[in-house]
This record gives C-alpha cells, sequence and structure tokens, in this order.
C-alpha cells in the first residue's frame, strides 16, 4: 500500500476515535443538526476504518509468516500462511481504495440524453437516430425506462435534435461519460458509387435535477412561448398551441417540449430539461477546470471533443479518450455497451485514486 493511502487511513482511523468521543458526550443531542452530521460521518468512515484494521491483521500475520520461513520444519506452512496473507492484503486494499473515491452525488439520478445531428447533412440524421435506437437497447438491457421528451425529425429518417429521459438505477453512473461527440464512417444507403461518408453528432447526458434544491430558475429571468406543434399527432395537436419554448435568458438557454397534447405537461418537461442543462453547464465548467489542472481526458464534459468512432466498413468502433478499438460494431450498435461503460468507468477511477495518491502526498510535505 503506498505509504500516502496509508496516511489518509490512519487519519480517518484517528478522526473516528475522535467522532466516537464527541457521540458519547452527553452534550452531542443538544445540537440535533450537528449530531446527524456527527452520527452520518462516522457511519461513512466506520466501514473503511474497519476495513483498514483488517489489513493492518493481515499485514502483521504476513511479517509473522516471513519470520518462520528460516525454520526448516515450518517451511511450508509458512510458505502457505505468507500466500494466503499477501493474497488478503491485495482483495482489502482494492476494496480500501473503491472506499477512498469520491462519490458522485448524481450517479444514482435519473438522465436526460440529449443527441443532435452535426455534420454530415441527411446521414447526420439517421445516425442521430441509430445512437437513440443503441441507447434505448442499453437501457432495455439495464431494465431502465425510457420516455421521449421531444423531437425533431429529419426529412429522410433520424432525427435533428431528440431528448429522452432514461429513468433507473445507476443510469447516470453508466451513461456520464458518453456526452459529447460521435463519428460515424460509412457508405450511405443514399450513396451509389459505394463511397465512405464521415458525418457527426453530438450527444449529451444530464443528471436529472430537484430544481429545487439544485438549481433555482428565477421566472423574471425566463421567457414561455406557446406555438403550435408539428409533425404527427391528429387534428389536436395542430389546432392548440400546445408546444412550448422556454428560454432562459442569463444564460441563451432554449428548450421546446411538443411531444404531449397538454401545453401544461409540455411546460413542465421544458422546465424539467431547462434545470437539467443549467446544472449541466455548471457541472461542465467545474470539470474543465479541473481537467485543465489534471490534463483529464475522462468526465471533461466538452461536447466539442470527438469521443468516439464507429466505422462500420472495418466493424470497429474506437473510444478516442482511452484508446480501446473493439470489433463488434453490431453488438454495440444493438445497446452492448457494457465493456465500454465498463472502461470508462475504470479509467476514471484510476484517475480519481491517482488525484488521491497526490492529496494524501502533499499532506505530508513539510
Amino acid at each position: 500500500m503506498k505509504s500516502s493511502i496509508a496516511l489518509k487511513l490512519e487519519q480517518l482511523a484517528r478522526r473516528l476515535d475522535e467522532l466516537t468521543r464527541l457521540l458519547s458526550s452527553e452534550d452531542v443531542v443538544r445540537d440535533m443538526d450537528s449530531y446527524r452530521k456527527l452520527t452520518r460521518e462516522h457511519a461513512e468512515i466506520t466501514p473503511l476504518v474497519a476495513l483498514y484494521q483488517s489489513f493492518k491483521q493481515a499485514e502483521a500475520d504476513a511479517h509473522t509468516a516471513q519470520g518462520m520461513l528460516v525454520d526448516a520444519q515450518m517451511k511450508s506452512f509458512a510458505e502457505t500462511e505468507l500466500r494466503e496473507a499477501r493474497e488478503r492484503m491485495a482483495a482489502i486494499e482494492i476494496e480500501l481504495q473503491k472506499l477512498l473515491l469520491p462519490k458522485d452525488p448524481n450517479d444514482e439520478r435519473n438522465t436526460f440524453l440529449e443527441i443532435r445531428a452535426g455534420t454530415g447533412g441527411d446521414e447526420s440524421g439517421l445516425f442521430a437516430g441509430d445512437l437513440l435506437r443503441m441507447y434505448m437497447r442499453f437501457a432495455e438491457r439495464n431494465r431502465w425506462q425510457v420516455e421521449l421528451i421531444s423531437e425533431s425529425p429529419s426529412e429522410i429518417g433520424g432525427f435533428k435534435e431528440v431528448i429522452a429521459k432514461i429513468i433507473g438505477q445507476g443510469v447516470f453512473s453508466k451513461l456520464k461519460f458518453e456526452s459529447g461527440g460521435h463519428r460515424v464512417q460509412r457508405v450511405p444507403a443514399t450513396e451509389t458509387q459505394g463511397r465512405i461518408h464521415t458525418s457527426a453528432c453530438t450527444v449529451a447526458v444530464m443528471p436529472e435535477v430537484d430544481q429545487i434544491d439544485d438549481v433555482v430558475i428565477n421566472p423574471a429571468e425566463i421567457r414561455i412561448d406557446t406555438f403550435r406543434a408539428s409533425g404527427a399527432g391528429g387534428q389536436h395537436i395542430n389546432k392548440t398551441d400546445s408546444a412550448v419554448r422556454v428560454t432562459h435568458l442569463p444564460t441563451g438557454i432554449v428548450v421546446e417540449c411538443q411531444d404531449g397534447r397538454s401545453q401544461h405537461k409540455n411546460k413542465a418537461q421544458a422546465l424539467s430539461v431547462l434545470a437539467a442543462r443549467i446544472k449541466d453547464k455548471q457541472l461542465r465548467e467545474q470539470a474543465a477546470k479541473q481537467a485543465a489542472t489534471r490534463k483529464s481526458l475522462i468526465g471533461s464534459g466538452d461536447r466539442s471533443e470527438r469521443i468516439r468512432t464507429y466505422n462500420f466498413p472495418q466493424g470497429r468502433v474506437t473510444d478516442h479518450r482511452i484508446n480501446l478499438t473493439l470489433y463488434k460494431i453490431q453488438d454495440i450498435m444493438d445497446g452492448d455497451l457494457a465493456e465500454l461503460t465498463g472502461a470508462l468507468a475504470a479509467e476514471h477511477q484510476a484517475e480519481q485514486l491517482a488525484l488521491l495518491g497526490e492529496e494524501a502526498a502533499a499532506s505530508i510535505q513539510p
């Protein structure tokens, strides 16, 4: 175990002792807010310290077994004890590292998924439709629910823009690294000479927010316009001003919702998406600052960054942030994203561990 990580754990062990003393005080319940904070912190630290004590015990066992190796009669037994102790230490260290990582408070939130066609004309719109299907199939595999919030179909199929809400356990934790530029290389159905075209779409993944707790929207800073919805929907949708456009004046963010037949429902959906976009903007600005400091490639939230290429002629998908290439494009387009999302999460975890080690090392510098 790195000395910097061990130091961090020693500090937590001392903090746990301090919390235990504070919670045993007769005066602790006089301030219930403080009491709740202390008990919450105590509950969070306790499993970490207990695991660290197990690590130290395994370390002591390994040290004892090491000393027994010089005894010829005990050598075989000592070698077994030493191997088992080291295996326990390695397993515990992995668990400790995971527990030490800061938790993303948004990981369990429902998520808004926005896909916008970019360069490439009609082919880009078709690819936007393919990406939506890919994420919907991924949602099915995870037993998530998908609701289409707003869609702007392109002329020959696909979408100019589409917004979906994905509801389920751990949605944001698995999709949060999908934001960015997605590029496709393939021969379009309309191409008569078999030439490969390149087009692109932009994907934005945003956690649903509690407008009261997370984002305060001043009613004086938004403009709400109603208009008649376009496209399919029957006579009703064309005769009433059910579609809603919400403009956030300070940021210039515009959200349109016209899929619901109720103006009230469209307004509520638009305001929900607006709150998510405002929060997402704040998170991306924060991530950009961190990325500038650490040169991070994962989770920077930069929409202009090309993060992935889907090359159909070669049957490959390449994620440029982690230099991962998988030759199973049809499976991926059918929603088999687990290997991609898992690799991105692992890389992000490695970055967090590196940062944790740097912070702990800095704390022991004179």
